[in-house]
């Protein structure tokens, strides 16, 4: 008890003693103007004088063109003018750090919605068109450009190039020259197949990461794969029919024989890879054979590859068990 009431005695005289303190402290006032040290009071304060605005424009335009050269009241009108002048940048994206690539995605955006009431032609006549690939607009540009915007610029130019021609602006001419990719017509050609000396038709097939090199030829219906037959290299009835699909589906499995070596990938990979392999040899032979194997799937190149396990997950797109929980 005398304890409680010492501390409480000594709390109230330190408070009396800050109190005391802060009493003694003169205050004192910091102002932005000056003060009369003898005075002691403030100056006086005074109004500022009133702004002058000047005149409307059309004004300002008569009177300067009323003044002469060594009037001064034409040229305070002219300065006058200047100071109130706001340059504009000429480029939309003058603050990016690389205006290029936007500057020219803004124009082609432009004029698509310009132009996008002109008649298009129907499917089957719009010209093929090949745009520059996105590492020589880089190396043009000196502007690295993210796949997807370069996306965004090439499905424009697609949509400007289905404008009917007759009806085509100038300006849009010009865009899609300055876009499409110079190519030369005999190198961008694909080689001829031939038959060889022995009566070989050769042909390459890829699927995700598997490789086959094919030669077919006129036979009895022998497939021979890495020296096996297709039995011993493929174990499901699956493998083995996509393997020599081409031919089945022709009807052409008893009058041809197939050499074929196949590396990489699985057995799904390399079985697609020789149907691919084998359709392309088979249309050196006879390429009337061409909208059959079309319409089998077989000439045309499955670009898919295996997707990527993502973190958290089990496989590509498997959750784990106690997620579906």
């Amino acid at each position: 008890m005398e304890a409680r009431i010492v501390r409480a005695g000594f709390r109230q005289a330190l408070r009396s003693c800050r109190a005391r303190n802060a009493r003694q402290i003169p205050t004192r006032r910091f102002l932005a103007t000056a003060v009369d040290a003898q005075s002691e009071q403030l100056p006086e304060i005074r109004a500022a004088a009133p702004l002058q605005f000047p005149e409307d424009s059309r004004e300002r335009g008569l009177s300067l063109r009323q003044s002469s050269d060594g009037d001064s009241q034409g040229q305070d009108a002219a300065r006058l003018n200047l100071s109130r002048l706001r340059i504009v940048p000429e480029s939309p994206s003058y603050f990016t750090g690389r205006p290029f690539f936007t500057d020219d995605l803004l124009q082609v955006e432009a004029m698509v919605r310009k132009y996008q009431t002109l008649p298009l032609l129907p499917a089957d006549e719009v010209p093929k068109a090949s745009w520059k690939r996105r590492d020589d607009y880089q190396s043009v540009s000196a502007e690295t450009v993210r796949a997807a915007r370069y996306t965004m610029l090439t499905r424009a130019l697609s949509r400007l190039n289905l404008i009917h021609r007759s009806v085509m602006p100038d300006e849009v001419k010009k865009a899609l020259d300055g876009y499409r990719r110079r190519v030369q017509g005999i190198s961008s050609t694909p080689k001829p197949g031939f038959v060889d000396q022995w009566g070989r038709a050769r042909a390459v097939g890829r699927r995700k990461s598997s490789h086959a090199w094919v030669y077919v030829m006129e036979g009895e219906g022998e497939v021979m794969i890495n020296g096996q037959s297709i039995t011993q290299t493929f174990g499901r009835l699956h493998d083995r029919e996509s393997a020599i699909w081409a031919l089945k589906s022709t009807d052409r499995i008893d009058k041809y024989n197939v050499w074929a070596v196949v590396r990489g990938g699985g057995c799904t990979g390399q079985a697609e890879a020789l149907t691919l392999a084998v359709a392309r040899a088979l249309l050196v032979h006879e390429p009337a054979l061409k909208p059959a194997l079309r319409r089998a799937g077989c000439v045309t190149r499955d670009p898919r590859s295996v997707e990527r396990k993502k973190p958290g997950k089990l496989k590509a797109r498997k959750m784990p068990a106690w997620v579906k929980r």
